[in-house]
């Protein structure tokens, strides 16, 4: 059950990367405007928005995969820790009772950074990721190396 529901995490956040970057490449006006709205309008430009775009899509990918997490569910953590400080009114005051600009809908994203953080402390749990079986892989074949040399 355990590499079950981590495969089916991985699969969901690497998902929302490719569906987030695929958003910045055919709907720049969309990006420009979380841009403005959240991000004080730091990523307010077409160009690096595109850029950021496939960035997220090949992240998404590689998620998707499991390939290079050692690596890469740091920079997933990074991408959704930067939403959830974007979205902090959402998560401390969910209805806007108190907080201007929350939001309900926004609340998941500290369920998406929690996501992230269980990817990467459970990674050698997740048994049907690729990076799963290149260590499988290297494994058999330094055994082999080892019993040759001796």
């Amino acid at each position: 059950m355990k590499t079950w529901s981590l495969l089916v995490l991985r699969i969901s956040l690497g998902l929302l990367m490719l569906i987030w970057g695929v958003d910045k490449l055919v709907n720049v006006e969309h990006g420009m405007l979380v841009s403005e709205h959240f991000y004080l309008g730091a990523f307010s430009m077409p160009a690096l928005l595109k850029v950021f775009g496939v960035a997220q899509m090949v992240l998404g990918f590689f998620i998707i995969l499991g390939l290079f997490g050692q690596w890469l569910y740091p920079v997933l953590i990074t991408i959704t820790a930067v939403t959830l400080l974007a979205v902090w009114r959402s998560i401390i005051d969910p209805w806007g009772w108190y907080l201007e600009g929350a939001n309900a809908l926004f609340f998941p994203s500290l369920i998406i950074f929690a996501g992230a953080l269980v990817l990467l402390a459970f990674r050698e749990l997740d048994a049907y990721s690729l990076d799963a079986r290149r260590e499988e892989v290297g494994g058999d074949v330094r055994e082999r190396a080892a019993g040759f040399l001796e």
